[in-house]
């Protein structure tokens, strides 16, 4: 009964790196738009780098629900 508890509880924590992620692909793509507002003939150069910005990003993301996952199943 406590482990099954304490099992979520952990996986619960494990998922608050998601709000983090969650914010930071906001700043990514907000920043993109403002500068790109400022000076589209720039746009087109900057965006392979949203893009890869935006990928590390989410991958924190993955590794995070895997973990919670590993807690919660393994």
């Amino acid at each position: 009964m406590e482990l099954e508890a304490a099992k979520m509880i952990g996986a619960g924590l494990a998922t608050i790196a998601l709000a983090g992620v969650g914010v930071g692909i906001g700043n990514i793509f907000g920043s993109y738009v403002s500068g790109s507002l400022r000076n589209p003939a720039a746009a087109p150069k900057v965006f392979g780098n949203v893009l890869l910005g935006f990928a590390l990003t989410e991958a924190v993301a993955l590794f995070a629900l895997v973990i919670a996952f590993l807690i919660l199943f393994g």
